[in-house]
């Protein structure tokens, strides 16, 4: 079924959107992801409805279909394979990566898709620590939790950064706080103040309350 480039991006949306949220997506919270107006989006949402992708009622919130939902993980497998790809085989920044991904998730075909992943021996997680959906339509599931949730002098190794706005990725990228880092609070100043952190053991940097909310770490066992 040919699909416009417009209906992936809303279930593409509407998929991270429902991972946010217990209740379905509201259409502001659609609108605002979506960068349209709230007339724009519920417009769209009844012919996504009509197409059987979702499923749509106004004042109770929009999911996807089963139909919707493999759509979806269909294009965030090829955005998150292309970012890797950017960065591992043409040398993109990984501040980079999300801008070039978004214009060309939409173009690739099932062969180029099965292509890159093998060249980059089938990867689970994007540049930025996203997990990249299996081509079968599965999004891995790993174990990770907010920086903000560790106890002090408790030793995590960086897994994911969700914010993936540029200039946020090469301030990260300055302070040696990347995906694989291995880190620690020193210092927490009460009132979401900023967090002291060790990293690698080796240096100490500072950051605010908001951008340790988007380093997701696993914790490091002992031993």
């Amino acid at each position: 079924m040919a699909r416009s480039q417009s209906v992936e991006d809303y279930l593409k949306t509407i998929y991270k959107l429902e991972q946010e949220s217990e209740k379905g997506v509201s259409t502001s919270s659609l609108a605002e992801g979506m960068g349209v107006a709230n007339a724009s989006v519920t417009n769209m949402l009844k012919r996504l409805s009509a197409m059987g992708l979702v499923n749509y009622e106004s004042y109770y919130g929009t999911t996807l279909t089963a139909a919707g939902e493999k759509i979806a993980l269909e294009i965030i497998r090829h955005h998150r394979l292309i970012e890797l790809y950017l960065k591992e085989m043409l040398g993109y920044s990984w501040d980079e990566v999300h801008e070039e991904a978004e214009k060309l998730e939409h173009h690739i075909s099932e062969q180029f898709e099965d292509k890159i992943a093998e060249m980059l021996n089938n990867p689970i997680v994007d540049p930025h620590g996203d997990p990249i959906p299996t081509k079968e339509g599965v999004m891995p599931v790993i174990d990770s939790e907010p920086l903000t949730g560790l106890s002090l002098d408790e030793e995590s190794i960086i897994i994911r950064v969700k914010n993936q706005d540029p200039e946020l990725l090469r301030y990260l990228e300055e302070q040696g706080l990347i995906p694989g880092v291995k880190i620690k609070i020193t210092k927490k100043e009460p009132f979401n103040g900023p967090f002291q952190l060790s990293i690698e053991n080796e240096s100490f940097t500072t950051i605010g309350f908001a951008i340790a909310e988007d380093i997701y770490v696993m914790k490091k066992e002992n031993g």
